[in-house]
């Protein structure tokens, strides 16, 4: 019998996603065609209202974590969050329509619009919650591995079940191909038909038998989700597992001849460029600022400089304002840690608000560093690190940034093993590099800003 399928968490957001807009659109139409005084109503205020709106609040929503599957679950959260973020946005729609187009309202269809839009929207994702609770959402997953993934297999299951995170899926049972017995074939056909997932971890796919691949393909035909243990961890934890991989090389990078992308290369040029001339005015405007507390607060040099590895393996110098102690290092190179005692009192505020990163675009102006990549590294940590994986030099086939994939998914790297970690959305970022990601990190970057997060 063929199982029910359950929603992926993609499609459980597009279900928010879509009934989200439909409240919102209606929103809009209310305020536009009942709320605002007719003669102020023209065609142009329709399409710069709706189009305003919509935007709005998707760039909220995506700022804010709307659509987090993990707090939409948390009925104590749902409610006051919903709220929270659909009055922003209802009142920022307001406040542009009176500076914009100094319009006059109707009273009774504009309270509606301030009021009873966040309630609905409120109430629609109560009733969202409590419908996947009813529902199951969890998938059971037939776990294949071979011999190569033995001493990694229970790290492989964790991350699988979810590590840090709410992954949707369980693993109930796991298959090893290494076994041809008999018994195994029919302990695989039971397994197949109890499970919504199969995930494979193999290290070389033509070693499935054909009967094997038949019982894949028959899975398939049922309904039961297959995918390779690499595109689960891809999707789910939007990184390359440089830990648990068992394909070649050439499969995680996936390195082959593309076609230039210009469309890529030109918003790249203009990103660097806009967000150069934004940071050049800051940095124009905080190097006295900075100057004259360090004074007080940082006694010592107003910037140190460093060489760090670039492009192609190149160093090049980058300069920051200086943070730490004069002398940091004089007993060696050493990673920041979070309650590093070599960070003054100042230097804690100018990381908090990442000021300290605003004197790299010295380096971007410069040609060595652009404005989103790979974090730059120091020598001793890229040999430290290659000597441990061989990937961590494919982060060297762009310039490194300012911020990044990882920078914005992870904490800072206190050790070599949170530089590994940080690797796997580096590879991420090479492999997925589009003007797509290149805003979600933008939009990732300011909100790090805004509400501090940082060491």
């Amino acid at each position: 019998m063929k199982r029910p399928k359950k929603l992926n968490s993609i499609e459980r957001k597009s279900i928010l996603l879509l009934v989200d807009l439909f409240i919102v659109i209606a929103a809009l139409n209310v305020l536009v065609n009942y709320a605002i005084d007719e003669k102020f109503v023209s065609e142009l205020l329709k399409i710069v209202v709706f189009s305003f709106g919509i935007i709005t609040y998707l760039i909220f929503s995506y700022v804010l974590d709307f659509y987090n599957l993990e707090i939409v679950a948390k009925r104590r959260q749902i409610l006051s969050r919903a709220l929270y973020i659909s009055s922003l946005f209802v009142f920022t729609v307001f406040i542009f329509l009176v500076i914009f187009f100094d319009a006059s309202f109707w009273r009774i269809p504009l309270i509606c619009f301030l009021v009873l839009t966040p309630i609905q929207i409120g109430l629609w994702r109560f009733l969202f919650t409590n419908i996947f609770r009813i529902i199951p959402t969890i998938k059971n997953v037939l776990y294949i591995y071979d011999k190569h993934s033995l001493d990694s297999l229970r790290n492989e299951l964790n991350m699988v079940n979810g590590e840090g995170m709410n992954t949707f899926y369980k693993v109930k049972l796991t298959y090893s191909i290494d076994h041809h017995s008999l018994e195994n074939k029919t302990f695989f056909l039971s397994a197949a038909d109890k499970v919504d997932a199969i995930i494979i971890n193999i290290k070389e796919y033509h070693n499935l038998s054909n009967e094997l691949e038949n019982m894949i393909v028959s899975s398939i035909l049922k309904g039961t989700e297959v995918v390779s243990f690499m595109s689960f961890y891809e999707s789910t934890y939007e990184a390359l597992p440089i830990k648990y991989h068992n394909e070649s090389y050439y499969e995680i990078l996936q390195l082959r001849n593309k076609k230039i992308r210009y469309l890529q290369q030109i918003f790249s040029f203009l990103t660097n460029l806009v967000l150069c001339l934004v940071a050049g005015v800051f940095f124009l405007l905080l190097t006295p600022v900075v100057w004259f507390l360090n004074l007080f607060l940082n006694r010592g040099p107003l910037f140190y400089s460093q060489l760090r590895v670039g492009k192609y393996g190149k160093e090049f110098k980058i300069y920051k304002f200086r943070s730490m102690i004069v002398d940091a290092e004089k007993k060696g190179a050493m990673m920041a840690t979070k309650n590093d005692l070599r960070i003054t009192s100042f230097g804690k505020i100018l990381r908090m608000f990442r000021i300290d990163e605003i004197p790299q675009i010295l380096s971007i102006i410069n040609g060595d560093m652009q404005f989103i990549g790979p974090r730059p590294e120091r020598q001793i940590f890229v040999d430290k690190l290659n000597e441990i994986t061989p990937f961590y030099n494919d982060r060297l086939l762009i310039k490194p940034g300012i911020t990044g994939w990882a920078q914005v998914k992870y904490k800072y790297g206190e050790n070599l093993e949170d530089s590994l970690k940080k690797l796997e959305y580096d590879l991420f970022y090479i492999k997925n590099k589009s003007i797509t990601l290149d805003l979600r990190i933008i939009f990732k970057t300011i909100t790090t800003v805004l509400f501090s997060r940082g060491v």
